[in-house]
């Protein structure tokens, strides 16, 4: 936007100014007028979350800010960024292939072709990874909506961590352990020696939960069902990670535990769940003895439905070969 079109504007909006404050003294001549600033505040708007504008890709864009000066049409607003139309839009300028340009960008997630200004990224990339970033920063920070753990009778509880989300993002070993309250709760509520104990916990992700838990639960619930294995009491954890698995297992005994949990969001994608089981889970198990299910999300990941089905496979397959892991491979070699 060049010199004559900023000062257009700003001639504009001090015309307006002066009018304002004109009425204003004709209408009450007594009254002292308020001071009317130079430059006039935005007016206020409820803006989009984030979030919500990332889970929408076909939201059509908002039709931009074209005000009137002096006959010129002047647009003073940006297109939304995460709109798929223009995520995918190359940013290069005059590319020597196109076509090329466009299929190198289409074969990956990665942020290919987006231009530069100068050293820099230009104003569309840049908005966009802000974006994208902000849709992580709130699915890492924020817990998980108690109507949806309500919705499934889900009782909460906590892990050893006691200083909230900055503890819980550096001292990942106290998220592994459940505290004494949780353990005599769980003990009190659940029924015990279950073939497969159900828990649910935040991880690192929020919003996988709440965009996956729906789906997959009332799956993994029917398909128990249907092969005769019974359920334990299903429960949330908060502050949770993946080695808590050994603390249900000392407590509950079941012959499988199957935990949901968020896994670490990446940029513009926050609702990968996983689905980690293990056969008899006790103290001083590892990852070796664990098996995954990973990437959980509609459309692009392994489908909810789909997966809470290989879940209930799975377990079945555990308590056959009495092995998960390593092991388990190793039996069914």
């Amino acid at each position: 936007m060049d010199d004559a079109k900023i000062n257009a504007i700003v001639e504009a909006v001090v015309k307006e100014l002066l009018a304002a404050r004109a009425q204003q003294q004709v209408i009450g001549k007594e009254a002292a007028p308020a001071p009317v600033p130079l430059i006039p505040p935005a007016p206020p708007s409820a803006p989009t979350p984030v979030s919500a504008a990332a889970n929408q890709p076909n939201r059509p864009p908002a039709s931009p800010a074209t005000p009137s000066t002096n006959g010129m049409k002047l647009t003073i607003d940006l297109p939304d960024p995460t709109i798929s139309e223009y995520r995918s839009k190359p940013g290069i300028q005059h590319p020597k292939d196109p076509d090329a340009l466009e299929a190198l960008m289409a074969s990956t997630t990665a942020r290919l072709g987006v231009g530069r200004a100068g050293p820099r990224y230009r104003t569309a990339p840049l908005l966009l990874f802000q974006a994208d970033h902000a849709v992580t920063q709130d699915a890492l920070m924020r817990d998980v909506d108690q109507k949806l753990l309500d919705e499934f009778g889900l009782f909460t509880v906590q892990t050893n961590i006691s200083g909230g989300k900055q503890e819980y993002l550096l001292r990942p070993d106290l998220g592994r352990q459940l505290n004494e309250e949780a353990k005599r709760t769980i003990s009190d509520k659940c029924v015990k020696g279950a073939n497969l104990q159900i828990c649910v916990g935040d991880g690192l992700s929020a919003a996988a939960i709440e965009a996956n838990m729906r789906q997959i639960l009332p799956v993994i619930n029917q398909g128990a069902q249907a092969a005769r294995l019974s359920l334990g009491t299903p429960f949330f954890i908060k502050y949770c990670r993946v080695g808590v698995l050994n603390d249900i297992g000392e407590i509950l005994k079941p012959d499988v535990v199957v935990l949901l949990i968020g896994e670490r969001p990446g940029l513009g994608r926050a609702e990968s769940m996983s689905t980690y089981m293990a056969f008899h889970p006790k103290a001083g198990d590892t990852d070796a003895d664990r098996d995954v299910v990973c990437n959980i999300f509609e459309n692009g990941g392994t489908n909810p439905l789909e997966a809470g089905a290989v879940v209930v496979q799975l377990a079945q397959k555990m308590i056959q070969n009495q092995a998960s892991g390593v092991k388990l491979k190793l039996a069914t070699k």
